[in-house]
């Protein structure tokens, strides 16, 4: 089957190096694929004659599949590759091939560089400089650029989760399929829009293959500001991981598109676990908005049985469970529900947040006639956790895919909040105490890192809850109702005061 590919051209101020770019292209990209090729050249505003260069070589080279589009303004070096990759997409192109119009990455490697993708071996080939050691410097790469790309290629390593050997090289060759599927029309529109769209592959699971390539340095201008460029990158990296931790959102680094980021947390302190040890085996549990199967499995490993409300009930879910039904706990009329069998412990584990009313809510389940007596076991997180004061004390203020800034979230709580809530739903609180944050989702499950830093945390949140607890775990009794109260006076009266009054009308 003919593969479509695009040889994208970005120049600027190149008319000395363009014609001799364009010159270099092989005919022949595949020797065992066929292969539709066309040249894309989008001049970025040029002050030189850069158009009327690619014009001419227009004119003497007919054969040539050429397109040439001129930025009525400069757009920049990201805002450049923007209008490529969108031209590729609606073009219904299914390679597109990044090349410079300066002429330093070589057009005669674009056969090599292409083979992976034509074989369907990964979503993006980048052509490295750094694979072979001392290659760059041989190359007339300037000292410095060369040290300073090791350096800053080995931090943004570190920060994202890459093992790349380069991420500065310009020469890449992307799938336009997965071009499709991430937000590239978010990222920066100057240099730093390379590694923004590195990031963008690596957390859509995307791969990503380097091929070695020749490195020359010739007269062309350097447009990168060095320490303005190396912060940039840097910032996006950290932001990168910070949103992989919750702590910060950005919708470019937005490519988790499920619900699997709410990952069960019962083998270290958290509330999954703190719930599981305060429950009995064999007790009856209310299960409330449980999401996936995963984050009940081991209360029915413990011979609980359950009953389960939540929006969506998955097969999974509904297999563990004696009673299920998918409603919507911000209109459900918990008087609904049966008064047998009995219901020993009620779980609302991180659900009061993404409710609209939770005070409605929570009264709801204590004037239930068949939640009576029930205990429930409530998590929410506390939005006064000192990261997050941090935050809003120099103006950031970022929802997320999850975490105490989630996107559903609806209400937010302290510790006081939460105790005047339940109060003024008639529930008494039992017992109340903070979570530490789950630091090994964040460095590991097995990572001694995140081990050390939940401990630390735990000790903090004992000494100070309502600062360094991430999250915030109860256990509440209902209080009886006034026509409970009413009931239970009307019988004690008539068995201490056999004359007492009773209505006459």
């Amino acid at each position: 089957m003919q593969q479509k590919v695009l040889i994208f051209i970005v120049s600027y101020n190149a008319d000395t190096t363009i014609t001799n770019v364009l010159s270099r292209i092989p005919a022949k990209l595949s020797p065992d694929h066929q292969v539709c090729m066309d040249i894309l050249i989008i001049d970025d505003g040029s002050s030189d004659n850069t158009v009327a260069a690619c014009q001419l070589f227009q004119q003497q080279h007919p054969e040539v599949p050429l397109t040439i589009l001129v930025n009525p303004q400069n757009l920049g070096y990201g805002g450049n590759q923007k209008l490529g990759y969108q031209y590729a997409i609606e073009r219904e192109f299914d390679i597109v091939c990044l090349l410079h119009g300066d002429g330093q990455y070589a057009p005669e490697e674009l056969p090599s560089l292409l083979q992976p993708l034509l074989h369907g071996e990964c979503e993006a080939v980048f052509g490295s400089r750094m694979m072979h050691p001392g290659a760059a410097l041989q190359g007339g790469m300037p000292l410095y650029k060369y040290y300073g790309n090791k350096t800053l290629t080995w931090l943004q390593n570190k920060i994202v989760g890459t093992s790349l050997s380069e991420y500065h090289s310009g020469y890449r060759l992307y799938s336009v399929p997965a071009l499709k599927q991430i937000p590239f029309a978010c990222n920066s529109n100057v240099f730093d829009f390379d590694t923004d769209i590195i990031i963008q592959l690596h957390q859509a699971g995307y791969r990503i293959q380097e091929i070695p390539i020749p490195t020359f340095y010739g007269d062309e201008i350097c447009n990168v500001n060095g320490i303005p460029y190396a912060c940039n990158i840097l910032a996006s990296c950290v932001a990168s991981r910070l949103q992989n931790w919750s702590v910060f959102y950005d919708p470019k680094f937005d490519l988790q598109h499920t619900n699997e980021h709410y990952q069960p947390k019962f083998d270290f302190l958290s509330s999954h676990s703190l719930a599981l040890q305060a429950v009995q085996a064999e007790e009856r549990l209310l299960v409330l908005g449980c999401g996936s199967a995963a984050l009940v499995a081991p209360f029915a490993s413990k011979g609980c049985r359950l009953s389960v409300l939540d929006r969506y009930i998955s097969l999974e879910l509904e297999a563990l469970s004696d009673a299920c039904a998918e409603v919507n706990l911000d209109e459900f009329d918990f008087a609904d529900l049966p008064e047998a069998p009995r219901h020993d412990t009620i779980l609302a584990l991180d659900i009061i947040e993404h409710l609209v009313s939770p005070e409605h809510f929570l009264e709801g389940l204590r004037q239930a006639h068949g939640l009576r007596g029930s205990r429930l076991i409530l998590t929410t997180p506390n939005v006064a956790f000192l990261p997050l004061r941090l935050m809003f004390m120099f103006g950031f203020f970022n929802y997320g895919k999850r975490g105490i800034l989630d996107r559903t979230h609806t209400r937010l709580f302290t510790f006081g909040s939460l105790r005047r809530v339940l109060r003024q739903a008639g529930f008494t609180i039992v017992s109340i105490q903070g979570i530490p944050a789950p630091f090994p989702l964040a460095f590991g499950r097995s990572s001694w890192v995140g081990r050390l830093l939940l401990s630390i945390n735990g000790i903090l949140a004992q000494i100070w809850p309502g600062v360094f607890s991430y999250q915030i775990y109860c256990e509440a009794l209902p209080s009886p109702t006034v026509n409970e109260l009413l009931a239970q006076t009307l019988e004690h009266s008539s068995k201490t005061i056999p004359s007492y009054d009773r209505v006459r009308c």
